[in-house]
């Protein structure tokens, strides 16, 4: 087993879902292979306008034939183990690529960097994932760091790992990933609640809002931000027992069995239309709103 990278980007022609699945050509089968059972580390190409770099980690549960496309192949993603990074990891910084094993002998970068599937050195993956995972910095610090909080402030635990491998563990940790799947969601929804599109910031500058899984953990739903929604407590509590769901327009529905249809409507989104992220690729997918439209909606 071995770390490895998975090049990737949202308008791939490869059949992807980060998150399940990720399509490769037979020529790359050799290199896949050693990451069965191990971390993968999902990078945006450089040359994607606004890439953001290290993106995400995963582990590989098992690799097939492709059924569908002759001389590909499927590295299958193991349920539950997908989590964006807290904050996106560049390629390169002012020493140079974060991958340090792309340097050549003159200490240059190799054409090992265009490899779409890639080994990766533990020490490079330990460095990768210390930075996506640093979610030290508060979501929305207060201005007057050096004044007492006032309200209902919220302590944040720091996140300290000491060896490499223990760092591993914690990737399956309810309380990192929960922690981590928050930040992304509420950064994607500019911190504002999806379905009211109120933006409440408490006392000690944490933002009163969740960030919720449209397709539960529970019931296998990934820590992506696609499968996330930035909610307020009502809204939240509205979404979770099926009062009120999501169209693949992001048209806002509401369960016939509301008793209170227009105080509902007067407390949604005035459009009917939930507020969607600004990037696209944070948008909910349409996999996961069917799911809660089938599974959670009273209709």
């Amino acid at each position: 087993m071995s770390y490895c990278v998975f090049m990737h980007r949202s308008d791939s022609i490869y059949d992807d879902s980060p998150a399940e699945r990720y399509q490769f050509p037979k020529s790359y089968l050799g290199r896949a292979a050693g990451s069965v059972g191990d971390w993968i580390v999902y990078l945006e190409p450089t040359k994607v306008p606004g890439s953001r770099g290290y993106f995400a980690i995963a582990k590989v549960e098992r690799i097939v034939p492709d059924p569908t496309a002759p001389d590909m192949y499927l590295a299958l993603i193991e349920p539950g183990s997908y989590l964006d990074f807290a904050r996106p990891v560049p390629f390169k910084e002012a020493g140079g690529p974060i991958e340090r094993g792309l340097l050549n002998a003159e200490r240059k970068l190799s054409g090992r960097a265009q490899a779409a599937v890639r080994p990766v050195s533990p020490a490079d993956f330990e460095r990768i994932v210390a930075r996506g995972l640093d979610d030290t910095d508060p979501l929305l610090p207060r201005v007057d760091l050096d004044q007492p909080a006032i309200g209902f402030a919220e302590g944040q635990a720091p996140y300290v790992v000491e060896q490499p491998r223990d760092r591993v563990q914690q990737l399956t940790s309810r309380v990192v990933r929960d922690r981590v799947f928050r930040k992304v969601v509420l950064r994607a929804y500019d911190a504002r609640c999806a379905l009211t599109g109120l933006k409440l910031i408490n006392g000690g500058g944490r933002a009163e809002v969740d960030a919720a899984h449209i397709r539960p953990v529970e019931a296998n739903g990934p820590d992506v931000v696609n499968n996330g929604l930035a909610l307020s407590g009502t809204a939240h509590w509205m979404f979770d027992r099926g009062l009120v769901s999501l169209g693949d327009d992001l048209e806002i529905l509401i369960s016939r069995q509301v008793n209170d249809p227009d105080g509902v409507r007067s407390f949604l989104n005035r459009s009917g239309v939930a507020f969607a992220p600004q990037r696209a690729g944070d948008r909910p997918h349409p996999h996961f709103l069917a799911w809660h439209r089938e599974n959670c909606f009273k209709h």
